[in-house]
């Protein structure tokens, strides 16, 4: 399957590649994994660099001229501001790339940060997908006597639930506004169906604006904040997870991310996970989905022979199988593996490639959207967020020679 195993090439010279890695939570995985490749190919040695800053260490690495041979990236800005660049492989012709998810595929080309679309070539290719949406207390929906396997296809039959359990006195929705990025995750959601990713790069002519882009979702955003949140928002992460896990609210409006957290607080606490319906037209619903792993390699390497042996190697299907399990991820393949039971609400989306990125990789990180999105969850004020976004990104591309 894939690339297709090569050989383990000549004997005679031990070659060593540079694997930088930047998800700490598979930094075990990742590492055990190349200890194993070793051994069934004993003249490649890999130099696991685990990093705890991953973006500042290899832009680092990258402007000192020392681009790693083998990576694996977030797919987000910073993963498209460094492919823009040339500094990665370029995989879009590559045979390889047909046994892969379509949508995940268009995810990782469409962050490319070029206004040509010519240019947004596929620099990485996905290894693992995430998602955003909401998980549910399956046992509160049992209570109410909703069915947590058939989530609302509607924005109208979302809110009708999320009402459902204000009326019965349950908290609808555990929100933690003192951890602000937690906020993004419902705008991701929301905007997936609302926004086709196409319009950003209008955004980044001039073509169109974040005030007519985001107006729908930032309209529905102060309705879950100001109608459905619990009797006191203003907590962390850690404590709404706890709150969640221990049966204090109906839904947690986060990503697949904070399954292991949930997970670790109430190990047998029966959930479901699924997407965040933002229109009246079921059809039209999208996932927001990320490829939250991207592997890639330098593009000008000295050894591609034997890098791509080990990329080769990571992508075997027992290999895929295995790390999907371990972090509660999608698998890359067209017939998507999904590494968690209570993902399989939303597996028809990646099947269908009804997945698109999420929004906030689309601004650039020096704007602090999520201080943004705390003013609006607090205040309300959608026509102040929205204003004070775009004069924020006018004054970024300003400065942008892109």
């Amino acid at each position: 399957m894939g690339f297709g195993l090569a050989g383990c090439g000549s004997a005679s010279q031990t070659i060593t590649l540079d694997f930088f890695q930047f998800k700490a939570e598979a930094a075990s995985w990742f590492t055990a994994k190349a200890e194993e490749f070793e051994k069934t190919h004993p003249n490649i040695k890999i130099k696991v660099n685990n990093s705890s800053d991953a973006t500042t260490d290899l832009r680092t690495r990258l402007v000192k001229d020392r681009v790693p041979d083998v990576m694996t990236v977030n797919g987000d800005i910073n993963y498209g501001l460094l492919a823009e660049t040339g500094v990665f492989h370029d995989f879009t012709d590559d045979e390889f790339v047909d046994e892969l998810n379509p949508g995940m595929v268009e995810i990782a080309r469409s962050l490319v940060q070029t206004k040509d679309e010519s240019k947004k070539r596929l620099y990485a290719l996905p290894y693992a997908g995430n998602a955003s949406g909401y998980i549910i207390n399956s046992e509160l929906w049992r209570q109410e006597g909703l069915d947590p396997t058939d989530p609302p296809k509607t924005w109208s039959e979302f809110i009708k639930v999320l009402q459902k359990f204000k009326d019965d006195g349950i908290a609808p929705l555990e929100f933690s506004y003192a951890d602000s990025w937690t906020i993004a995750a419902p705008l991701s959601s929301l905007n997936s169906t609302l926004v086709p990713v196409s319009e950003y790069t209008d955004l980044a002519r001039g073509d169109t604006t974040l005030q007519t882009l985001w107006k729908p979702c930032a309209d529905e955003l102060a309705t879950l904040f100001g109608d459905y949140a619990q009797a006191n928002p203003a907590i962390t992460y850690q404590q709404a997870t706890q709150d969640f896990a221990n049966g204090k609210a109906a839904i947690l409006p986060l990503g697949t991310y904070a399954i292991p957290q949930v997970q670790l607080i109430n190990a047998d606490m029966d959930f479901e996970f699924a997407q965040m319906p933002a229109s009246d037209n079921a059809d039209e619903q999208q996932l927001t989905a990320g490829d939250d792993v991207l592997i890639t390699i330098g593009a000008n390497t000295k050894h591609y022979k034997e890098a791509r042996e080990f990329v080769d190697f990571l992508y075997q299907e027992d290999n895929i199988e295995d790390y999907c399990k371990n972090q509660s991820a999608f698998g890359p393949y067209r017939d998507t593996y999904v590494g968690n039971d209570a993902l399989t609400n939303v597996l028809p989306f990646f099947e269908q490639s009804r997945i698109t990125d999420f929004c906030d990789h689309f601004v650039p990180a020096s704007i602090n959207l999520n201080g943004y999105l705390q003013a609006l969850a607090t205040t309300r004020d959608v026509n102040y967020f929205l204003n004070s976004l775009q004069a924020a990104y006018e004054k970024i591309e300003a400065r942008n020679f892109r």
